[in-house]
């Protein structure tokens, strides 16, 4: 098992002078090395961080990780950073998003789940700007975006995917414009014949801080 949290977007919404996953939750914990300890209480100790904007910053924080440097991150969405971080790797693959702040169970759920390829997922009405997702009669997502038409809830970034299902992943991401989202990706190798599932952890708390409110509500929510 590798992990891989993409930290290298500048965050304009946000609209920080650093990378927000540098935010400092009230517990004392900046959002990325919370992540980081979660990950290695987890029994996940290979841990890779995809920086771009100002990674001196994260690298001077956090020295004891991998790191991966996307070089073109002002050009580029999270599908070509993850790409950039994959690259080499041929392990399961737990990655997330650098500004996601989560239960730890979450990863437990995710990590006793039974092997499959898996979606963290919240079951609820979703705004324009989420991450959403559908699934079939047999229970599997067709379809993950931000423009999903019928949508069952928003995915929330953070995903598993298994060693045998890799280069259809990485082949999806190669496939994606450089303005695409990971999601793209998965949207591609499911085309290409992959099964994903959703994995429902709608009562743990989760919040992805992509604007001043979502901040709020971490803060609110996860105060020690």
């Amino acid at each position: 098992m590798h992990a891989v949290i993409l930290a290298a977007g500048v965050g304009t919404r946000l609209g920080r002078p650093f990378p927000k996953s540098l935010s400092l939750l009230p517990g004392g914990e900046r959002i990325l090395g919370r992540q980081i300890r979660l990950l290695r209480e987890a029994g996940v100790d290979a841990v890779t961080v995809v920086v771009g904007f100002k990674m001196a910053l994260i690298m001077e924080e956090f020295p004891d990780v991998y790191y991966s440097y996307n070089p073109v991150f002002y050009v580029t969405n999270t599908s070509k950073s993850l790409l950039w971080a994959l690259r080499h790797l041929d392990d399961d693959i737990l990655w997330l998003n650098g500004d996601v702040v989560f239960d730890p169970q979450i990863l437990r759920d995710l990590l006793a789940a039974p092997k499959a390829n898996l979606v963290c997922v919240d079951k609820k009405r979703c705004g324009e700007e989420e991450v959403k997702y559908a699934s079939g009669p047999d229970g599997a997502i067709v379809s993950i975006s931000k423009q999903v038409p019928t949508p069952e809830g928003e995915a929330l970034g953070i995903n598993l995917v298994r060693r045998e299902s890799l280069p259809a992943f990485k082949k999806g991401l190669s496939a994606c414009e450089d303005t695409d989202y990971f999601e793209r990706g998965l949207e591609l190798m499911i085309a290409a014949g992959e099964k994903i599932l959703p994995l429902d952890i709608s009562g743990h708390r989760c919040v992805e801080v992509d604007f001043a409110e979502d901040w709020e509500l971490a803060q609110k929510i996860f105060k020690e």
